[in-house]
């Protein structure tokens, strides 16, 4: 039965849309759905009246209804969000187990200047309740009377003479460290622009034809294709699967499954899909390491030891979460043609799980910004960039050159790209050439990878100055590699972004005799956030959220910077990124479709089906459900100290009444809150 309704139409001199009023209960008007034209509309046709008549009050009263009834529609949907989120904080503070730092210290410091910052927080506070309100250091203002009056004005003499100079000169360095890298960051921009608009890209000399087409003089070189995995049975298949169909002739192309897993059931699932594989016709063989040292370099050198390594030319390398397109050799093989001096062509990611959840968006920000603008201005004007470890090609020749994989870092990729830029090879980037890949869903595995990936660096840094000092490459290049390459991008962004925002910042809220001007705080890291995000358009809506977990990332950062360089236990961790295989299903479904179509003659009939491909993809639905109940989220308490560390100086903020700082502050604070009772990502098994 349909809900009763009234209706109303305006005198002939009114006439307008009539209103139609739905109520699901006639003795609760709060329920009512309402359909009627705008209140502009009503506003309109009482203005146009002519003769000098008043608006007819059924009008306001209806207009007034309208607005009251969406206020009460968005108060009640403010507070069902509310009460949600609310309830999913409860539950993931509940199930948190906490992430003890042990014997950091660096946690020791923060904790200790937490301590201190409290009972000065509380100090300022009895300061000021006793009449001490000054914005700017003027003491001769003050009558110093009593106990209290006399230990406060002590203090102050002592920032003044002792604390303030050192602290103001630290924040001046910072400031130059900062305003270099922001320079750097736009001279980078400036130069993707000009790349735009000139239309520069890498061009090969010559084409590969098709395969169909049975020409004898096509290039078709010799490629061994690489996957290295280890223990992950979440996404094994598809990059398999997506190897095993890339367009290049059979008889010229390997694929070596280079698994690195200690688990014998993901063992023996690897090996049966390789079996599977070969079984359709693919050149596809299996390995497992005896020995398992080195990680994933380790791993890549003992495949490059086999003895049928020295058939072939090119070696691709792709992790087991990414799935090359079928035309990907037969678009990055051409640059290598004719160009003897290219040893590397990388190509962009591409991510199959950017808009998961908050942490997924904001990290595709940052590797938009890596490979269209670092990756891309780099290879164009000096063919020298960091190789990903994924999704490119190396010649053969240029790995053996430049000395092979090295198991001494835990950034191998780099660590070979450096060496073989130091003998002389050229890198080429292809830019509108895409691998699909998945994003870390989690913040712990995000924390892990960043973590790796900024204390390598350092490990390599010191491992390999003196052989960028001896090398014979040209000094504009040597200085490239050392000031913009390691220490301006590697070393000084992580440590002015946590010394500044996170350390100094505060301090100067207790030490009001060093300060930081607001155009530091506020204007740079907000320009510097837009240039960051102008490769991701659709992710403006997030440059907030982003500016915020930049700087709240920037402890782990730097935390991984300090162990790199200077050896701590933590720098040599090596976790492999886990991984949810977003997109398994879909993969698998277009390839058992695929393998539907008649197959060529020299297979035989033995491939799966469609029936086979959609009993795994339950399967694994199922395995997911069962994950869902045992996950759980970590406290992370170097995040939670920072927090509250930042809260703290806020407050103290307030007295002195210093607006874009207060807010920075509070808004920082609440964003290392969230990050700290991880709140940002998926939680972990």
């Amino acid at each position: 039965m349909s809900p009763p309704s009234l209706w109303w139409a305006a005198k002939e001199t009114h006439r307008g849309t009539p209103v139609v009023v739905k109520m699901e209960n006639p003795n609760n008007w709060s329920m009512v759905e309402l359909e009627s034209p705008s209140d502009d509309d009503f506003l309109c046709q009482t203005e146009a009246v002519k003769g000098g008549r008043n608006r007819n009050a059924k009008q306001l009263t209806w207009v007034l209804l309208l607005r009251a009834h969406r206020a009460a529609g968005c108060l009640a949907s403010l507070a069902a969000a509310f009460l949600s989120l609310t309830s999913a904080v409860r539950r993931r503070v509940a199930s948190g187990r906490t992430d003890t730092p042990g014997k950091s210290r660096l946690f020791a410091c923060i904790k200790g200047f937490l301590l201190l910052s409290l009972l000065l927080l509380g100090f300022e506070t009895a300061a000021y309740f006793k009449g001490w309100h000054f914005r700017q250091p003027d003491l001769h203002l003050y009558d110093v009377r009593g106990a209290f009056d006399w230990l406060y004005s002590t203090w102050v003499l002592i920032r003044v003479a002792y604390l303030a100079p050192p602290l103001q000169l630290l924040t001046t360095v910072c400031i130059v460290l900062f305003l270099i890298q922001s320079l750097d960051r736009l001279i980078l921009c400036l130069g993707c622009l000009w790349i735009k608009l000139r239309n520069i890209k890498p061009l090969a000399k010559h084409g590969i034809v098709d395969l169909e087409s049975g020409d004898a003089d096509g290039y078709f070189p010799m490629v061994l294709v690489q996957i290295p995995m280890c223990n992950e049975k979440e996404v094994y298949q598809q990059s398999i699967a997506a190897v095993c169909n890339l367009e290049w002739p059979k008889g010229r192309m390997l694929v070596q499954v280079l698994d690195d897993s200690d688990d014998p059931v993901t063992q023996s699932m690897i090996k049966e899909d390789v079996h599977k594989w070969q079984q359709n016709g693919a050149n596809i063989i299996y390995r497992h390491r005896v020995i398992r040292e080195g990680y994933k370099a380790g791993n890549l050198k003992s495949a490059m030891n086999c003895s049928y390594v020295k058939d072939y030319e090119f070696v691709a390398i792709f992790d087991a979460d990414f799935q090359p397109n079928p035309d990907f050799l037969m678009r990055t093989i051409p640059h290598f043609k004719d160009n003897e001096d290219v040893g590397l062509v990388q190509a962009r990611w591409s991510f199959v799980n950017r808009e998961e959840n908050l942490l997924t968006r904001l990290q595709l920000i940052n590797l938009a910004f890596h490979f269209e603008v670092e990756q891309q201005v780099n290879g164009i004007f000096l063919n020298f960039f960091g190789f990903n470890g994924t999704a490119g090609i190396w010649r053969i020749k240029a790995l053996e050159e430049s000395g092979g994989w090295l198991e001494r870092t835990t950034v191998e990729d780099m660590d070979i790209a450096v060496r073989a830029h130091l003998h002389g090879w050229k890198f080429v980037f292809l830019n509108d050439v895409e691998c699909q890949c998945e994003l870390p869903e989690s913040y712990e595995a995000y924390r892990k990878q960043q973590h790796r990936w900024h204390s390598g660096p350092m490990q390599l840094f010191r491992l390999c100055l003196p052989d960028i000092i001896r090398s014979e490459i040209s000094i504009l290049k040597k200085a490239n590699i050392i000031f913009l390459f390691f220490l301006l991008r590697k070393l000084i962004l992580p440590f002015y972004s946590f010394t500044l925002f996170c350390i100094i910042l505060p301090m100067t809220m207790f030490i009001p005799e060093a300060t930081l001007p607001s155009w530091v705080v506020c204007y740079i890291p907000a320009t510097m956030s837009f240039l960051n995000i102008l490769p991701s358009p659709k992710s403006f809506p997030f440059i907030v959220p982003y500016l915020l977990f930049e700087n709240t990332m920037s402890v782990t950062k730097f935390n991984a910077m300090i162990s790199g360089l200077f050896q701590l236990g933590s720098a040599y961790e090596w976790v492999v990124t886990k991984k949810s295989g977003r997109s398994s299903e879909g993969d698998l479904i277009s390839l058992a479709e695929k393998e539907q179509s008649p197959a060529p003659p020299h297979r035989n009939n033995s491939e799966p089906n469609l029936d086979e491909m959609r009993e795994e993809i339950m399967q694994q639905e199922q395995l997911a459900a069962e994950k869902k109940k045992k996950k759980h989220n970590w406290i992370y308490m170097k995040e939670l100290a920072l927090a509250f560390l930042l809260l703290t100086a806020s407050a103290r903020s307030l007295l002195s009444a210093q607006g874009i700082h207060f807010y920075f502050l509070l808004f920082q604070g609440i964003s290392f809150l969230l990050v700290g009772l991880d709140l940002i990502g998926e939680q972990v098994e």
